[in-house]
C-alpha cells in the first residue's frame, strides 16, 4: 500500500523550528490522531504537511497529485458576506449528503444568520467532505456540543472507509479514543 503522506525525522516552525522531529505515516482509509499539551506544534505540523508553514529538517514526502484538505483554527469573517451554507459546500466541492437534520434543513440560510456552532460544524463539513485523499483537522471539536462531536466522530470513520486519510488535532481525550485508529502523543521540543 502507498503511502499518503511519510515524513522522517520533521521539524517544522514559522521563523524557527518549534516541533520536536516527526516521523510518521499515513495510509489511506487511516485516521491518526495527535495529541500534547499547547506549544509542543500540532498545528504547525499540519500546517508544515499542508505547505504553509517552513519545514526546517527532515523529510516530508507527499503521494504524487495528492490533494490535501486542511481546516485551521481560524474563522473566517463572514458578517455581511451573503454566502449560504449550500454555496460554501459547493465553493469546495463538498457534498450535503450525510448532514446533520439539525443543520441539512438551513443550507439555504445565509452563513452570518447561523449559529456560531452551526457555522463551525458547516464549515468542518466543507473540508471533511471536499474531494481531498487527506484531510487535516485542527481542534475540529471546539464549539461543538456532544450531539456534534458524536457525528463527527462517526462521520471521519465513514470518510476514512472511502479510502481518505485523516490527521486529526485535539485535546479532546475522548473524541480522539472514539474517532482515531491510533493516535501521537506530541511533546514539547528541547529547549537550548
Amino acid at each position: 500500500m502507498t503511502s499518503l503522506i511519510r515524513t522522517s525525522e520533521l521539524v517544522a516552525g514559522w521563523q524557527q523550528p518549534a516541533t520536536r522531529p516527526m516521523s510518521l505515516v499515513l495510509q489511506p482509509g487511516e485516521v491518526v490522531g495527535l495529541t500534547g499539551p499547547n506549544g509542543v506544534g500540532k498545528s504547525t505540523l499540519l500546517a508544515a504537511l499542508a505547505g504553509r508553514a517552513q519545514v526546517f529538517s527532515g523529510q516530508l514526502e507527499l503521494a504524487a497529485n495528492l490533494r490535501l484538505a486542511l481546516q485551521t483554527q481560524e474563522v473566517p469573517p463572514v458578517d455581511g458576506l451573503p454566502l449560504s451554507g449550500a454555496e460554501l459546500l459547493a465553493l469546495t466541492g463538498a457534498t450535503a449528503d450525510g448532514l446533520p437534520p439539525w443543520l441539512a434543513d438551513r443550507l439555504n440560510v445565509r452563513l452570518d444568520r447561523l449559529s456560531g456552532g452551526q457555522r463551525h460544524f458547516l464549515a468542518l463539513w466543507a473540508i471533511l467532505y471536499s474531494p481531498a485523499d487527506v484531510v487535516l483537522l485542527d481542534e475540529p471539536t471546539n464549539n461543538l456540543d456532544a450531539a456534534g462531536v458524536a457525528y463527527l466522530a462517526e462521520h471521519l470513520r465513514d470518510r476514512a472507509a472511502g479510502g481518505v486519510g485523516l490527521i486529526v488535532v485535539s485535546h479532546d481525550a475522548d473524541f480522539v479514543a472514539q474517532a482515531c485508529d491510533r493516535v501521537i502523543a506530541m511533546e514539547a521540543p528541547h529547549v537550548r
